[in-house]
């Protein structure tokens, strides 16, 4: 039987795990991402976590069949590269990751595929949870917000396979939040995970003078404003301003590519499951002149980007 790689490069982890033809994790590993100093740290420390899943799965790594990888930040599809890393050392100007891992795992750079982080979480989602749904869009709120798109049973890749970057979109045309890109109103800077409590700080300072959110305190989290919902006003407040914000970005995405079904994933959505997506389910209708998609929590959790990485490994006609 044939066994497979696929890894999840993301910001504070590294992920690889190995598996068969029916893109069934059966060993992984796990290391945290180097902050640089180089590039060339981040690919070793990729090419030691699949050593360290091959080694679980008692698989030589020159016996496996294909690779999958699926990394954060911009790609460069053609040469294998991330281009642009996300919240990595600002020393860091690329990482090379197809022709490192193939000459680990001595294959032909051709048998190994890279795809942007929330493109594979759209694969493993379908793969695994929705193998019927021929339009369906992975959306992930975490510390940033990003989407995966399947079309007509396709993944929409975009130039470089960077398509998806739906945290980017304006959704605030004054533009009072500035986006970790540098651009103003952009979605992801007032309600991904990183951004909540900044755009706390924004709506306290706004002319709030009572709450119980410890706004002042530098280990100010969004999980701390998820805590006081339904027991301090500010935060219901912020919980509120940020649904509607995320309605909006949600209904752009629908109407955008009209899917059957949004899933979602990320720790913000599968942290507060009620608070974060009852609510958009309940006010998108309203929004839309399209029909309105299944909206659903992924059940496939973490594991969706590193599925679908394994679904990137295998031949074409068996991930068909």
């Amino acid at each position: 039987m044939p066994h497979y790689v696929g890894v999840d490069l993301g910001a504070s982890n590294v992920r690889a795990a190995v598996g068969d033809e029916t893109a069934t994790i059966s060993a992984s590993a796990r290391e945290p991402t180097p902050d640089g100093p180089t590039g060339e740290a981040v690919t070793e420390a990729v090419r030691e976590v699949v050593r360290a899943a091959c080694a679980e799965a008692a698989v030589d790594p020159a016996a496996v069949a294909g690779a999958g990888l699926a990394s954060m930040g911009r790609l460069d599809v053609d040469a294998g590269t991330v281009t642009v890393p996300s919240n990595l050392g600002d020393d860091i100007d690329g990482i090379r990751l197809v022709e490192p891992v193939a000459t680990l795992l001595d294959l032909d750079p051709e048998s190994v595929t890279l795809r942007g982080d929330t493109q594979a979480g759209a694969i493993g989602d379908r793969f695994h949870a929705h193998p019927a749904v021929d339009d369906l869009v992975y959306l992930t709120i975490s510390s940033g917000i990003g989407a995966g798109v399947i079309a007509d049973g396709d993944l929409l890749r975009g130039r470089n396979s960077n398509a998806g970057e739906v945290g980017h979109q304006t959704i605030d045309a004054d533009g009072t939040m500035t986006c970790g890109c540098g651009q103003p109103g952009h979605w992801e800077a007032y309600c991904s995970g990183n951004n909540i409590p900044r755009f706390a700080r924004r709506l306290f300072e706004e002319g709030t003078s009572d709450t119980a959110l410890p706004i002042d305190d530098e280990s100010f989290t969004a999980a701390d404003v998820f805590a006081y919902a339904g027991r301090d006003a500010f935060a219901d407040h912020v919980i509120d301003r940020v649904t509607a914000l995320n309605v909006l970005g949600v209904a752009n995405v629908v109407h955008a590519y009209a899917p059957d079904v949004v899933t979602l994933s990320g720790a913000v959505v599968t942290n507060n499951p009620d608070t974060i997506v009852d609510p958009i389910r309940d006010r998108l209708p309203p929004k839309l002149v399209v029909d309105t998609p299944e909206v659903t929590v992924s059940d496939r959790g973490d594991a969706a980007v590193l599925e679908g990485a394994l679904v990137l490994a295998l031949p074409d006609d068996v991930r068909a």
